[in-house]
């Protein structure tokens, strides 16, 4: 697949059906994502892939009421990171920068691209215990578990576990931000006021 079509095809479905894990597939992920550029090749990234029945379990009781539909996940993955894992440009003349939250973000957008282009849906969510997610999988306390990627098949159907709302979303993609508002060249043009 092309990178355009993955990017094309990426969707944060929630109708997720039962899809095989494999050990060797994670590994050919992970050899495409440790090439996402970060900061002096830091890769301060650590993505904990949870596919085996009974991790799983724990690691779905940490979701929240709104994730439901996540019960259907054939995997999730834990996107974890430290700030001193990566670089920290220090203050001088100008303000102190910390890049792993950054360099977390590029490589889990290869993951997620790495995974459409497989065929899979990988949806990152925020619905979730951090204390109940980071027991469930042994994570130290020191590490902040930025975000957790439900992986699974798109289902050919709705599922049962979706909300109302949530089912009349999977029709189709959600609308897009225009160009002049997400996207400048050459300076900065902040947005108009909205008038009462």
């Amino acid at each position: 697949m092309e990178l355009q079509k993955a990017i094309a095809e990426r969707r944060a479905y929630r109708s997720l059906e039962s899809v095989e894990i494999t050990e060797r597939m994670i590994r050919e992920v992970m050899d495409d994502v440790r090439l996402a550029p970060s900061c002096f090749n830091n890769q301060s990234w650590r993505f904990l892939f949870v596919y085996e029945a009974a991790a799983l379990a724990s690691m779905k009781a940490a979701l929240n009421k709104g994730n439901a539909w996540a019960q259907a996940a054939s995997m999730i993955v834990a996107v974890a990171s430290r700030r001193d894992l990566d670089c920290v440009i220090p203050a001088k003349d100008y303000q102190e920068r910390e890049y792993f939250l950054f360099d977390a973000g590029m490589g889990t957008a290869y993951l997620i691209l790495r995974l459409t282009e497989m065929g899979l849906v990988a949806h990152p969510i925020a619905g979730f215990s951090e204390k109940a997610a980071k027991q469930a999988i042994g994570m130290p306390d020191d590490m902040k578990l930025i975000t957790l990627i439900i992986v699974g098949k798109k289902a050919a159907g709705l599922s049962d576990l979706l909300s109302d709302s949530q089912k009349a979303s999977e029709a189709s993609r959600p609308a897009r931000k225009p160009f002049e508002e997400v996207a400048f060249l050459n300076r900065y043009v902040p947005p108009a006021p909205v008038l009462p």
